[in-house]
């Protein structure tokens, strides 16, 4: 599933051809996942956000007849959730969506002959219209924790957040709730750089404060490196990331750890699977 730097670099890519383009007419399969894409005819995109892994596009202008899920119309406009889900990917097509397309979800045909499509072959991607910054009707993003460099995501504010669970870290960081957009590949990644064991409950302040700063170092090699395609992710222009090859730990079960040569492990835990070096990282 596309975790913060797969969606930061969709991001980085649809902000400059979105902003300020209207929705001419849109479309979606019969899922009610899918639905709400057609509530964005008639408005207009902002500047492109992103919220640990959805994508915020910005629409103004929608009329009160477009808010077909109940959103009512509000000064600060509205905005269009995206989650891609496990292989969900945004991209554009000139002259008319193709409809022929069987994994077609749902599209925006714009201004100037072109069309935004999102193709999810496992249909587990979702959208929904909202008022602007009222995510309340989607859980996991209204709980979501902090931004990996928000300036008030001290090491100390970090160290809290981890205290207030008594479940593993790795399943805490998994739950969105001490720090947003971190899944299964960046938080194996990180944890094995700080050399934390992915099955400890409790961190004292001083691991907090290394486990961040690796996870700031994970995340932001992942954009600088257009994301991590292992199988089905794909940028905007429908490119693979390059992050795969850079990894230290994810996927490296059975393998010579980077660090010690001790040879890597993997195991279940919460129904994820997690690697992890023996050596490096006892409990």
């Amino acid at each position: 599933m596309p975790e913060l730097p797969e969606v930061e670099t969709v991001r980085r890519q649809l902000a400059p051809r979105l902003d300020g383009r209207r929705v001419l007419e849109s479309g979606s399969h019969v899922s009610a996942k899918f639905t709400p894409a057609r509530e964005a005819t008639g408005g207009t995109f902002g500047l492109a956000r992103r919220r640990g892994k959805y994508l915020l596009l910005p629409l103004s202008g929608l009329s009160e007849s477009r808010a077909a899920s109940g959103v009512r119309r509000s000064e600060e406009g509205h905005e269009l959730v995206v989650h891609l889900g496990m292989t969900g990917r945004l991209g554009f097509r000139s002259g008319q969506p193709d409809e022929s397309n069987p994994y077609l979800r749902a599209w925006w045909q714009l201004g100037g002959d072109e069309v935004l499509e999102f193709v999810d072959v496992r249909r587990f991607g979702r959208l929904r219209v909202v008022r602007a910054g009222d995510y309340s009707s989607i859980p996991t993003l209204h709980r979501a924790g902090p931004e990996p460099w928000d300036p008030e995501l001290t090491a100390g504010r970090f160290w809290s957040l981890l205290s207030q669970s008594k479940r593993t870290i790795k399943t805490k960081l998994l739950s969105q709730r001490p720090i947003a957009g971190v899944g299964n590949i960046y938080a194996d990644e990180a944890l094995w750089i700080a050399r934390i064991n992915p099955r400890v409950t409790r961190l004292g302040k001083d691991r907090s404060t290394e486990l961040l700063a690796a996870l700031r170092l994970v995340l932001a090699a992942g954009i600088e490196n257009g994301g991590t395609t292992l199988r089905d992710y794909r940028n905007v222009e429908g490119e693979k990331g390059s992050n795969q090859h850079e990894l230290m730990a994810y996927g490296r079960a059975g393998r010579p750890c980077h660090r010690c040569q001790a040879i890597m492990v993997s195991d279940q835990i919460d129904a994820r699977t997690t690697t992890w070096c023996p050596q490096c990282q006892r409990r």
